[in-house]
């Protein structure tokens, strides 16, 4: 779609004289399982003309177009973003920033963009110090959606579907761009959702960040212990649900981590305490107060299953 499509648009407001939800232009940076499932999605909902792929390595986005998952590889951002209609952000959270800063001269009347970061409230302070005055074109957004695989190899058209997505809007963002990119993700089958940045961040330190940690400590724990490979050999089902997300990417999960210290750090201390308080009772001998903990947890964790048991729960992998 030409830039001239929305000329008339005032600054930092998305031209409403597109026809929504056709897509014609997509950008994606980070063309890898979020971002490339992204890409297939759209495509199969034929409601894309072309998908241009951005990346660090350029093997990648050749195998990314070899699998049809893109259409061409992006040369430059800065001359693609002019005349793109959404744009989406799926590197690693601490790479958004420079990515941000290099398309926002360049970005038509008509562009929205939006992201898939796991994190938000660092997100949205970067875009709205690259962005300025087009801030209002953002959407903040989280796909609660993942696998153990990454790379465009592992890239799936419905990987969204029937999963969680939380957008995560600001006062100021356009309700056109709003719509759109909830347009998008709904083209892609997911469940979309709205809550702010910060509660969204207090959420996932505890049920998606915080088991993250864990769960890459005690794999290291063990790894770094003389008679690791005994310790692996006997590791059996318990272990290996325990540690699945450990096998999770390393770059993104540092700079998740470090993106959202202060809400992880709340939950790790909550979780010391818990451990703190299993440690007294074991110490005691204390039976019937770790019998009544694995009750409530238990309990919880059977109605928490019962209830996503009817929806479509994708690869054992990351959630994110």
């Amino acid at each position: 779609m030409s830039q001239s499509a929305g000329s008339s648009a005032a600054v930092g407001e998305v031209s409403t004289t597109l026809a929504r939800p056709r897509f014609g232009k997509v950008l994606v940076f980070g063309v890898g399982l979020i971002g490339g499932s992204f890409a297939l999605a759209l495509k199969a909902a034929a409601d894309v003309d072309e998908v241009v792929g951005f990346g660090r390595s350029l093997a990648s986005l050749r195998q990314a177009l070899a699998l049809g998952v893109i259409d061409r590889v992006g040369a430059n951002a800065a001359q693609e973003a002019v005349d793109a209609d959404l744009i989406l952000l799926a590197t690693p959270v601490g790479a958004m920033a420079e990515v941000l800063t290099r398309i926002a001269p360049s970005l038509g009347p008509q562009a929205i963009v939006t992201d898939a970061g796991s994190t938000k409230s660092d997100v949205v302070a970067v875009a709205r110090a690259a962005l300025g005055e087009q801030f209002a074109r953002f959407v903040p957004a989280h796909p609660i959606a993942g696998a153990e695989n990454s790379g465009a190899a592992a890239a799936r058209q419905d990987l969204f579907a029937g999963r969680k997505l939380v957008l995560t809007p600001l006062p100021e963002t356009s309700p056109t761009a709003l719509a759109r990119v909830r347009d998008a993700w709904a083209l892609c089958g997911a469940d979309v959702r709205e809550l702010t940045p910060e509660r969204h961040d207090q959420i996932f330190a505890a049920v998606s960040h915080l088991p993250h940690l864990l769960s890459f400590a005690l794999v290291h724990d063990l790894a770094q212990r003389d008679e690791r490979d005994l310790f692996f050999t006997y590791a059996a089902s318990g272990f290996r649900d325990f540690t699945r997300i450990a096998a999770s990417h390393p770059e993104m999960w540092r700079d998740i981590c470090l993106a959202n210290r202060d809400a992880l750090l709340g939950e790790l201390d909550s979780y010391r305490a818990e451990l703190d308080r299993l440690r007294a009772a074991l110490a005691a001998g204390d039976g019937a107060r770790l019998e009544a903990v694995f009750d409530v947890a238990r309990t919880a964790r059977r109605a928490w299953a019962d209830g996503v048991s009817g929806a479509a729960t994708g690869s054992a992998g990351d959630s994110r």
